[in-house]
């Protein structure tokens, strides 16, 4: 697989301090795109190894600059495999916001199915009869049922709802449900509409 994120470490020889010492940089590159932080350590530039980005000797000085180098290297490691554990595409957006703490936005299908319910539950007898609402909770009722008996998770994102899963989840209603072919198409109709308010689907 290809690693999307490198990681180098480097001095800053033009930013030597009064003791003659050049601060640590720290550079990622992902897909291309690069950012720059300071390390917040110092090195006597003649003692900085560039191939192999970090302090030369075993001194305890060069050991605690390498281990906090390594330390730095590691964080960013984890940020790109918690990720890939997310099934989250590694890019230079999902990598700041996962290295900030700032969380991007999943659209969920069960919450954005409940807030469309309960815009028509406000709106009954204005815009919506009783029975509207009834059809749209037991098509949630049965969505959720559905991706627990489908895949035995509580929720999934929307990204990953495509014409197979409309198909299984119909094949679903007909046979476990067992829908009656109206029953199943209205159903699959209304669970069509929450996802075409978020984004089109195909078909």
């Amino acid at each position: 697989m290809d690693n999307p994120i490198s990681i180098l470490f480097y001095l800053k020889r033009v930013k030597v301090n009064a003791q003659g010492l050049a601060p640590i940089f720290q550079r990622i590159t992902i897909n291309g795109r690069r950012v720059d932080n300071s390390t917040g350590k110092f090195v006597d530039p003649d003692k900085w190894q560039s191939e192999m980005s970090k302090m030369r000797g075993t001194s305890e000085e060069a050991r605690s600059i390498n281990g906090h180098l390594d330390n730095l290297k590691s964080k960013i490691l984890n940020v790109e495999k918690n990720l890939i554990k997310k099934d989250i595409p590694v890019n230079f957006e999902s990598f700041k916001n996962e290295l900030t703490g700032k969380k991007e936005r999943e659209r969920m299908l069960i919450p954005i199915f409940q807030e469309h319910n309960r815009k028509i539950k406000e709106l009954v007898g204005q815009e919506y009869a009783p029975g509207t609402l009834e059809r749209y909770e037991t098509s949630l009722k049965h969505t959720k049922d559905f991706i627990s008996w489908k895949y035995n998770i509580t929720d999934i994102n929307i990204e990953k709802i495509d014409h197979s899963f409309i198909t299984e989840y119909e094949f679903y209603l007909r046979s476990e449900r067992k829908c009656a072919n109206n029953t199943a198409v209205k159903y699959i109709k209304n669970f069509h509409k929450i996802i075409n308010n978020v984004w089109p689907m195909d078909g």
